[in-house]
């Protein structure tokens, strides 16, 4: 999308799958900040690839990053554990979790488990750690009318669905990556 990511300090390698879903929200997003600022956090933001998008291509948004890990250097870095350390609230929220179950560890890349952090892919034995823990607070952290968008891995649907519903979420919608897979959804 137009932007140079730093990848000297190992981060996540951002996916086409993460590019594909941002691409589709940016237009909305550019049109809110049309008119007004718009405040936004990238959890789990690993390279900032997300965030550094939104900053380029939106005159308006102020972004915040947040990571347990600082990969980059940005006067808006917020080292926290999910949501540990942020008060504020955020018109949109971006969130790519590590999400791979430990049990999935032999379906993954023999390269990205040699030079990529383990902490940003596994999330537990189903990879929900991470997704249960963000859902569970984000809702505190998002102004009125705002959306959370999420990426996810496409086995985890029904169960990001469940966890929506049990953590009184009111409307939510899945969609698919550019392989037609379930990918991401977005929480209003």
């Amino acid at each position: 999308m137009g932007c140079k990511i730093n990848l000297s300090k190992r981060p996540l390698i951002p996916r086409a799958e993460t590019e594909f879903w941002v691409e589709k929200v940016l237009p909305a997003c550019r049109q809110a900040g049309a008119t007004r600022k718009i405040k936004v956090l990238d959890i789990f933001a690993g390279s900032g690839c997300i965030g550094l998008v939104i900053e380029k291509n939106i005159k308006n948004a102020q972004v915040f990053f947040a990571d347990k890990y600082q990969y980059f250097e940005h006067k808006n870095f917020i080292k926290s554990d999910v949501f540990s350390n942020i008060k504020d609230k955020f018109d949109y929220i971006f969130a790519n979790p590590p999400y791979v179950a430990k049990n999935k560890i032999k379906q993954v890349q023999r390269s990205v488990l040699k030079y990529e952090p383990h902490s940003a892919l596994f999330a537990g034995k189903d990879g929900l750690f991470y997704i249960k823990k963000f859902l569970k607070q984000a809702k505190e952290h998002l102004n009125p009318g705002g959306k959370i968008f999420m990426e996810f891995s496409p086995e985890q649907k029904n169960a990001i669905g469940e966890l929506l519903k049990s953590f009184d979420y009111k409307a939510w919608e899945f969609n698919k990556d550019q392989f037609d897979r379930f990918r991401w959804v977005v929480i209003t």
